[in-house]
């Protein structure tokens, strides 16, 4: 079976010998600039998160552990990256509080959350209480970050990037490590609302 870069080659030659362009020039930056506070927003916030809610995801749990101890918050924009390399990404807001500790220490733990975990990621969810307080965990095998007892996976990752996304900020991890259990249904998130996964 041809890999990646096997195929890579293959499209290369065909868009060569039908006489098409390989590379583009790369695109000019856009200009940025603060929004006026004249300036409208294109759109109604209370609108955009309605019709986004429709979108269900999964639910994750992201962690950290540092000096002033371990850290976390509840995450549902995780999505998988790349499979070569192995990259994942989050997207956190730029006025997180734990987001610093997550950035000074350069890793993090993805944990995936299960059906019946709910309680966990509201408790994750608030700001400034202690999130690990009565929470079972145990450092992930590369960076120490906190893996949390429970969950149907977690993903070890060291942070290789960070872009800016508007209000939020554009995490991508390297995956140094990762498990899961072979049973268990999802944790879902849909129209504000946990619920779980049922196949039929």
């Amino acid at each position: 079976m041809m890999g990646h870069a096997g195929m890579a080659a293959s499209a290369v030659r065909h868009l060569r010998a039908a006489g098409a362009p390989t590379a583009v020039e790369p695109l000019p930056r856009p200009a940025l600039r603060a929004v006026r506070e004249d300036e409208r927003a294109p759109l109604d916030p209370a609108e955009f998160r309605r019709v986004l809610g429709h979108f269900a995801s999964g639910v994750t749990l992201v962690t950290t552990s540092g000096d002033a101890g371990p850290t976390g918050f509840a995450c549902q924009s995780f999505a998988s990256l790349s499979l070569d390399p192995p990259l994942v990404a989050f997207m956190v807001a730029r006025t997180s509080t734990t987001w610093p500790r997550i950035a000074a220490a350069g890793t993090f733990c993805v944990n995936i959350l299960g059906a019946g975990q709910g309680e966990l990621c509201r408790a994750f969810a608030v700001s400034g209480a202690d999130k690990f307080a009565g929470v079972e965990w145990s450092p992930a095998p590369v960076t120490g970050a906190p893996r949390l007892a429970g969950v149907p996976a977690w993903i070890d990752c060291t942070i290789t990037a960070v872009h800016t996304g508007g209000d939020h900020l554009i995490v991508v991890g390297r995956v140094e490590a990762l498990g899961a259990v072979e049973e268990g249904e999802p944790l879902v998130f849909h129209r504000g609302r946990f619920g779980g996964f049922s196949g039929g």
